[in-house]
């Protein structure tokens, strides 16, 4: 739900030895034919993202510039993902497993929210929705959840319908989001509260790694979460809502996912 802020300089750069290593990759996985012709770029986008397109005798793979400084077998598990996809191989666990670690450590996430600050612009609808002002609800549960001390991030409803989410917190352009469905005079303003009071949570509990995995919704998040009075009817409301029984909105038929 973000735009991208246009980046200085050449848009692209080639990875040096990406060919090579993805012709690698290409026998280690057994890819049926003889290796085609690699072109293996860095470029600047705003995640984590690795692209692959396959052009007759030619592939042209893009991985974000993130990896710049990746270590070797990072950059190899990255090939074999891609190279897996197209080519319907099954990577070994073994050969893929430093993509995932790399992408999930602290220090990888922290770089990429710091560049998803240069390059992403908060977008959205404002925050005075048809019937409910998502400015005044944040400052209202601000001061009765936080004392008053979280600071404001950008808040708005969203530019589009969105099927699955109800809301969503974005740390790189410091923004908070929620499902403009919501925004409709048969939605109670309690359910539109308890949304917003949770993002406002992950705004407190950044995302943090424990082990191998990440966590969002840590303990105290969920503690926290619960001090809400209508907990129980805001989800109830929204579960109802995300499948489409007492909603005027046609949501599809999905649970509360955040």
């Amino acid at each position: 739900m973000s735009g991208v802020k246009d980046v200085p300089g050449k848009k692209d750069s080639f990875v040096p030895g990406g060919a090579a290593l993805f012709q690698r990759m290409f026998t280690r996985l057994g890819c049926d034919g003889r290796p085609p012709r690699f072109r293996v770029e860095f470029y600047p986008y705003s995640s984590l993202t690795l692209t692959i397109r396959r052009r007759e005798e030619a592939v042209f793979v893009r991985l974000s510039d993130l990896l710049r400084r990746a270590p070797l077998p990072v950059l190899e598990a990255a090939a074999a993902l891609l190279l897996a996809r197209i080519y319907r191989r099954k990577a070994p666990a073994s050969l893929v497993a430093p993509y995932p670690e790399y992408a999930r450590s602290g220090r990888t996430r922290s770089r990429m929210n710091r560049m998803r600050l240069r390059r992403v612009l908060p977008r959205h609808n404002g925050a005075q929705g048809r019937h409910f002002n998502l400015e005044k609800l944040f400052a209202e549960l601000n001061g009765r959840y936080f004392a008053g001390e979280l600071e404001r991030p950008h808040i708005g409803w969203s530019l589009r319908d969105w099927r699955r989410q109800f809301g969503c917190y974005d740390p790189g352009p410091n923004q908070i989001l929620l499902n403009r469905r919501l925004d409709h005079p048969r939605v109670p303003q309690c359910a539109v509260e308890y949304v917003l009071f949770h993002e406002m949570l992950h705004v407190k509990h950044p995302t943090r790694r424990s082990g191998c995995t990440l966590v969002s919704h840590s303990r105290g998040f969920r503690e926290e979460e619960k001090r809400f009075p209508e907990f129980d009817r805001a989800r109830r409301i929204l579960d109802r809502l995300a499948r489409g029984g007492a909603s005027p909105m046609a949501f599809v038929s999905h649970q509360v996912k955040w």
